[in-house]
């Protein structure tokens, strides 16, 4: 159940992460992903009885959510939930819970939803039910910049040396889809990123939303970036992100659907999404 999560080394990239990112937050040249059907008409759900969302959330898991200096919470889960608030006009409160407690905190009425990065799997919608994804972990190939390949197809890759974390649902679908190259593993992202960096292997397969960061932060060094498109293949790499809430309460889900769509159709979800990853991972 628990979020793909990112290794040690990535949070102390976290600072120079956002002040990077806030000078190149508005990058045109970053697409932004879009998960709601602009020609889909909702209609906005009887808010009458609701006069606040109590959202639940962690706090170590930037650039998602996280705690700033002063206690508060920031991170783009946290602006996603603000803005929900703000599209539906009821008030919001955001919490802050241990990861190991925050399903059961949803499931003993201390909160109304969780934004928290928890990926919607058979195993927890066994238990909890889920909006709509705002947003999905793709999977990408990196290669460093002065690569001489031109794109990262099963052709143009076949016998090149591919660096993959071992064990992982990236080294499965290589395997299936990618039987042209020679695959190098390693045990975790600290050092695949360095294998690429240092030129040990032709390009790196693995999670989009962590390679972003990393490519945006200092640790990159300005190597490398991303050749070639996303794969969403959810029998891989899941059915995405949504916001997670108890399975009978029906008219809040289809409330935070609508709200969703809204901020998607209004821009507001694509200002939110340039902000926190100006390097996109899709």
């Amino acid at each position: 159940m628990r979020r793909p999560h990112f290794s040690n080394f990535l949070f102390a990239l976290m600072a120079i992460f956002f002040l990077v990112a806030a000078a190149n937050a508005q990058d045109a040249r970053v697409a932004t992903p879009s998960f709601w059907d602009p020609g889909l008409q909702r209609e906005r759900p009887d808010l009458s009885g609701l006069r606040a969302i109590r959202f639940l959330t962690d706090d170590d898991y930037p650039p998602l959510n996280f705690a700033l200096a002063d206690g508060s919470l920031a991170g783009f889960n946290v602006e996603i939930a603000r803005a929900v608030c703000e599209e539906l006009q009821v008030g919001c409160t955001i919490q802050a819970r241990r990861w190991d407690t925050i399903v059961d905190s949803l499931l003993e009425g201390k909160g109304d939803a969780i934004i928290a990065s928890i990926a919607a799997t058979p195993a927890t919608r066994g238990k909890i039910d889920f909006t709509q994804p705002y947003y999905r972990t793709p999977a990408r190939f990196v290669v460093r910049k002065d690569s001489p390949l031109r794109d990262a197809t099963p052709a143009t890759l076949a016998g090149k040396t591919i660096g993959v974390i071992a064990g992982s649902a990236h080294r499965a679908f290589l395997d299936g889809f990618f039987p042209g190259i020679i695959q190098k593993t390693y045990p975790d992202a600290a050092a695949l990123y360095e294998a690429l960096r240092k030129g040990s292997i032709d390009a790196l397969f693995g999670d989009g939303l962590s390679l972003a960061i990393w490519l945006n932060g200092a640790a990159s060094d300005d190597c490398c970036a991303f050749k070639g498109g996303a794969y969403t293949e959810s029998r891989f790499f899941g059915e995405g992100v949504g916001i997670a809430l108890r399975k009978e309460d029906t008219t809040l889900r289809r409330a935070l659907d609508w709200a969703l769509a809204r901020l998607a159709a209004r821009g507001i979800y694509a200002e939110l999404y340039l902000k926190y990853f100006p390097v996109g991972f899709y």
